[in-house]
């Protein structure tokens, strides 16, 4: 069995839509945190720390380190996460959307399909007649409950402002065509699904037209279904079927979204070694 990691972290580094903050506390000073957390739980604890009394020295501790501790300031959008119904509308079909922790698991782990759009470039986008052609090109029928993934080898861009603002997004004339053959999950590589979000912006603002905003993530207010999105290395997976995909989120409570460490797993067949002497 193979595993191919197609998740990209949560980076504070990055330039992104939205700000992250990650403190990280070092072995080292864990201590000092050690000594704060604790003290403050005690009657006049906080200011006998601020005064420079300790309860615990580092040479009391085992080789002077405590625990690393890292705090997470982020959107659950930030890295690779599965939006959940809920993000794209209060209800879907006149019922209250799902939240992330109400996604079916069902939907988060079965047989993958990459679909390859690398020979388009921004500012092209993905239309249901590429959706066809690209399936016809692997000879491959979409199947319920699929998990597709979208390549566009946008995660090349990550860490630049092309990955923000010039990607190869997805129509919604596509996603109701990979939809409609009962689709569930599907992914992308790059920071959206739809097309680069401040083209819209421009476009929504100038004409008013509601057709120009989030159209593939509005789409979720009438037909159910979850996305991932800042999918990583899709151009690994050697071959475009007969793979299953694991994207279980994290449960974030009365979220629309949540972080996803997304694997391709492969079944190989076992090597077969020299027959054992007797």
């Amino acid at each position: 069995m193979r595993f191919i990691d197609l998740s990209l972290p949560v980076d504070d580094t990055l330039v992104e839509t939205h700000a992250a903050k990650i403190d990280r506390i070092s072995h080292a000073t864990g201590v000092e945190h050690f000594n704060e957390v604790v003290m403050a739980r005690e009657p006049g604890g906080a200011e006998r720390f601020k005064k420079g009394e300790r309860v615990a020295q580092p040479h009391e501790i085992p080789d002077a380190e405590m625990l690393s501790l890292e705090i997470v300031h982020a959107s659950v959008h930030m890295g690779t996460h599965v939006d959940a119904p809920f993000h794209y509308g209060s209800t879907c079909r006149g019922k209250s959307a799902k939240k992330i922790a109400e996604l079916p698991l069902e939907w988060c782990y079965g047989a993958g399909v990459v679909l390859d759009f690398t020979r388009l470039k921004y500012p092209e986008n993905i239309t249901k007649a590429d959706v066809i052609a690209a399936l016809k090109r692997i000879s491959y029928k979409l199947e319920k409950n699929d998990i597709v993934l979208i390549y566009t080898g946008g995660d090349k861009l990550l860490g630049t402002s092309d990955y923000v603002h010039k990607y190869v997004g997805m129509l919604p004339d596509a996603l109701e065509y990979i939809l409609d053959q009962g689709v569930k999950m599907l992914g992308i590589d790059a920071i959206g699904l739809d097309r680069p979000c401040f083209e819209m912006f421009r476009e929504f603002l100038d004409t008013k037209d509601k057709q120009k905003i989030w159209p593939c993530h509005f789409l979720g207010r009438r037909r159910e279904y979850a996305h991932m999105e800042r999918m990583g290395n899709l151009g690994a997976i050697p071959k475009p079927f007969g793979f299953k995909v694991c994207c279980f989120p994290v449960n974030v409570k009365d979220a629309g979204a949540g972080w996803t460490r997304a694997v391709a797993i492969l079944e190989e067949p076992e090597k077969k070694g020299p027959s054992p002497l007797r």
